[in-house]
């Protein structure tokens, strides 16, 4: 007996990386299931031999797992409806299709590519839909399996009674379809593989799902599937065919908008959290329709069907980032040190195993992370704002021309060369506190103060004019200089001995 029990299903090809409307079809089945407390299966379409790869399905089911979906049958989780790749069950569609041979519900057509060329011809010369005649639905039994046995290759076509097809969408409400439209869709091709829109039906009717909840782009499949259903006598799913997803420009997001891979997400350091967070509202809200972040637990405790919109959803990069932002804020530092900590080692600044780096580098690594984090949407912007702590070069800072008016100053060239001499009469590793004071020194001795004073003093120190505060920067160039990293963190010292200034400058700055 079929069971009363909601179950849905992802069946994704694995013919490419998984992409962002994929993944939403995905996030909204699991929520679905988990919210009505039934099952979600994973099953992979992979009939398409000729484009399909293990590697697309390794890397699709890494990014479910990474995205925070688990499912309740399917590849590495056996259920009573294995197996869950169709490849592996071509038995299962031979016998299907040999029943509805047998009932008279499907037929042997022996049209060969050119004979149906020659119809679709005669067909557009007429003005006339071009679908195809039905000739070969007119041989006999007996003509048929004659000419089967003989050799002759053959695709099989479903027969579609001359009725209306209709089914219910819970997004898009009552929809029908004219039979006309549909023709007699093949089945099984000459090749003896089966088709999409055969097996998908299949395999949702033996594994009892209850609710087919998919993109848009399925719809025109639907008549079809359900003429299969009614071929074999089985009960119609639920349907919930989701909207398109657009780019800024209101055309189909693609990857023309910019990345559109889940994969592509991760390496730009988007946290999962804000993907599934964002991924939900993307034609779905919540009661009320004010709240905008959620964990996937609340999201499955409010997700319903029926609030989902079967209006377009703008993909917007901005309110994406926003959420990465929001959940960035949330994250522990050990979360945040093992998602950001590749980007650093690859560049050579840090170690690549972060245990063998020892406490001191990790702790060291957190309040880098701390420092910048307020100025990023992604983890993967990170190294670009704290390369300053590794690379500090005079040529390159010159090149932005605001740097070097401010370095080239009258004021510019008096405040380095003050405090320069005063770290040389310092002794030992600089404190913020002790920083502070050699400032306020040099504002005395120069004159010199405000954007004049500071700006030049940060070049030195960044090769940037903007940057951190020095109380929270200075501690971290010094500690980070006395550490063992595969690429040196210059000191203060260091940094000021890089010559800021034009040549003789130092000297005219002093006679001054």
């Amino acid at each position: 007996m079929p069971t009363a029990k909601t179950r849905v299903r992802f069946a994704p090809s694995p013919t490419g990386l998984l992409h962002v409307g994929n993944a939403r079809t995905a996030l909204y089945n699991w929520l679905f299931a988990r919210h009505t407390g039934g099952e979600f299966l994973l099953r992979i379409e992979d009939t398409d031999v000729e484009r399909s790869e293990a590697r697309y399905e390794a890397l699709l089911i890494e990014d479910l797992r990474w995205l925070g979906l688990d499912w309740d049958e399917g590849p590495e989780a056996p259920g009573p409806h294995a197996p869950y790749r169709q490849s592996e069950r071509l038995g299962i569609y031979r016998e299907s299709t040999e029943r509805l041979l047998q009932e008279g519900k499907a037929y042997r057509c022996f049209c060969t590519a050119e004979d149906l060329e020659e119809e679709r011809r005669q067909s557009s010369e007429r003005q006339e839909a071009q679908m195809y005649s039905g000739v070969c639905r007119r041989l006999s039994r007996e003509q048929s399996e004659r000419r089967a046995a003989a050799g002759e290759p053959y695709a099989v076509r479903l027969a579609i009674p001359e009725e209306p097809l209709r089914f219910h969408d819970i997004v898009r409400g009552d929809v029908e379809f004219s039979s006309d439209t549909v023709s007699d869709p093949i089945l099984v091709r000459t090749s003896g593989m089966p088709v999409y829109n055969y097996v998908v039906t299949i395999d949702d009717a033996l594994m009892e799902i209850t609710h087919v909840i998919r993109g848009d782009d399925h719809l025109s499949n639907t008549p079809k599937q359900v003429a299969i259903y009614r071929a074999f006598g089985w009960k119609l799913p639920e349907f919930a065919h989701l909207s398109t997803i657009l780019g800024p420009d209101r055309e189909r997001l693609s990857k023309r908008h910019g990345a559109t891979s889940i994969s592509s997400f991760r390496e730009m350091g988007i946290l999962p959290e804000a993907l599934t967070n964002y991924l939900a509202l993307l034609g779905w809200g919540a009661e009320g329709g004010k709240r905008e972040t959620f964990t996937l637990d609340e999201l499955a405790r409010e997700f319903k069907l029926e609030r989902v919109t079967p209006s377009p959803a703008v993909f917007d990069a901005d309110k994406l980032h926003w959420l990465n932002r929001h959940y960035m804020k949330e994250a522990s530092p050990e979360v945040l040190e093992a998602l950001a900590w590749p980007g650093f080692s690859q560049r050579g600044w840090l170690p690549q195993d972060p245990t063998a780096a020892g406490p001191g580098v990790q702790e060291w690594f957190r309040r880098v992370l701390a420092l910048w984090l307020p100025a990023v949407d992604r983890l993967d912007q990170l190294p670009q704002k704290a390369a300053p702590l590794w690379i500090c070069d005079p040529g390159e800072a010159r090149r932005d021309p605001e740097n070097a008016a401010l370095l080239d100053s009258d004021a510019g060239r008096q405040v380095i060369a003050a405090l320069r001499k005063s770290i040389e009469t310092s002794a030992g590793a600089i404190a913020a506190e002790s920083f502070k004071a050699m400032v306020n020194q040099v504002k005395a001795e120069t004159g010199v103060k405000g954007k004049e004073l500071f700006h030049p003093i940060r070049i030195a120190l960044t090769g940037a004019h903007s940057g951190p505060e020095f109380d929270k920067l200075i501690p971290l160039i010094e500690e980070g200089s006395s550490l063992r990293l595969p690429s040196h963190v210059p000191s203060v010292r260091e940094r000021l001995e890089m010559g800021w200034t034009a040549p003789g400058a130092v000297r005219s700055a002093e006679a001054t």
